[in-house]
């Protein structure tokens, strides 16, 4: 059977909860959404909320790089329960009772595709046993098996909900942009935002810079600027992506080396992604979309406003917190589908795959 006949006999719409935890550890975002296949794709948000983490499981999520891999292997199997419960209420709550499938990203505790791994947490089979529900997920480790950066997996997404912006932008706690050139999606992780942010903000006992008011009040250390715009990393052609480990190997001791308030950190550090992210889109006449938790520091998006040439569009809320989880739904839909959700020209993979695994839960008879 060709893969047009076989897509002919599935059918064009598709309820799906979607879930997604970022580094920035804001919390679990659950979504239930339908999408919709009419000539090109099209969504409709439904219920979405966004569960806070626990101090425990903050402390433990932001300690993954130094686990041993049997003590990892407890946290996984740990989280992935915790994601089911979660997951539960959710549907339980909003009184959901069409499904087709659960997409579930889950948390990134391992990436070092250079050296061949990417591991997420939260992606074991009980997880469909628990909710009763097939399940789709691990969407990145057979991209790095591929050779890919098993990241970015959203500019699929980009592509094909959002194509009518020249540009992309996810500010969590990686900047990520996306966009079209020579009729090839390109997409990857520009710079650190909300992972060096929040790690500082939190010494001061805040949980987020509100607004960027801090940061705002802080003043430039330009030293300190022309050392994060010197990392090499900024210099790499993509495909490239970041990690919670380059941060706290390489950025993080650049940041300890000045002895300067914590506010002036933080001034430093808008400054300095405000500078990354405006160099892409320093284009005549072009449209950003922005996204993630990081568009709500308003102080970082006066400072793109006032660097770039790009007009910055901010969406309604629910696109703002909840796109990337919307993609891994669509991500999942295309897997059911078998058509390709990863993009070699993205992540440098061998070929477009059709990436994740699909758990189906087990048949109590």
């Amino acid at each position: 059977m060709d893969n047009g006949n076989f897509t002919d006999m599935l059918t064009n719409t598709y309820s799906v909860v979607s879930v997604m935890s970022g580094t920035s550890l804001d919390g679990i975002d659950i979504l239930y959404s339908k999408f919709l296949f009419n000539g090109k794709w099209n969504f409709e948000i439904i219920e979405f909320q966004t569960i806070p983490y626990s101090e425990e499981w903050k402390q433990k999520l932001k300690t993954l790089t130094q686990f041993s891999k049997k003590d990892l292997k407890q946290v996984d199997d740990e989280y992935s329960e915790y994601l089911a419960r979660q997951i539960l209420e959710f549907i339980n709550r909003n009184s959901i009772e069409i499904i087709d499938f659960i997409a579930s990203h889950g948390h990134t505790a391992l990436h070092n595709p250079e050296e061949g791994y990417t591991y997420q947490i939260g992606n074991q089979k009980n997880l469909a046993d628990i909710l009763k529900q097939k399940v789709i997920c691990d969407f990145r480790v057979q991209d790095v098996e591929l050779g890919g950066q098993g990241a970015p997996l959203v500019p699929i997404g980009d592509k094909l909900l959002f194509g009518n912006y020249d540009f992309c932008i996810n500010l969590g706690g990686f900047a990520n942009i996306s966009f079209e050139e020579s009729k090839k999606r390109i997409a990857f992780d520009i710079c650190p935002v909300n992972i060096v942010l929040n790690h500082y903000v939190n010494q001061l006992d805040f949980d987020y810079d509100d607004e960027g008011k801090i940061a705002k009040s802080g003043k430039l250390n330009t030293s300190l600027l022309s050392d994060l715009n010197s990392l090499l990393f900024y210099n790499q052609e993509p495909p490239k992506s970041l990690s919670l480990e380059w941060v706290q190997q390489i950025v993080i001791p650049i940041i300890e080396g000045y002895n300067i308030e914590t506010k002036d950190i933080l001034r430093t550090f808008v400054e300095h992604a405000a500078i990354q992210i405006s160099e892409y889109l320093n284009q005549n006449e072009t449209i950003a979309l922005f996204t993630g938790g990081g568009v709500y520091n308003l102080f970082l998006i006066e400072r793109i406003k006032i660097l770039s040439n790009s007009e910055v569009i901010i969406p309604n809320t629910d696109i703002i917190e909840y796109k990337e989880a919307l993609v891994f739904g669509l991500l999942g839909v295309l897997k059911v589908r078998n058509e390709v959700n990863c993009l070699k020209s993205v992540t440098g993979a061998k070929k477009n795959h059709s990436s994740g695994k699909i758990f189906n839960p087990k048949i109590n008879v």
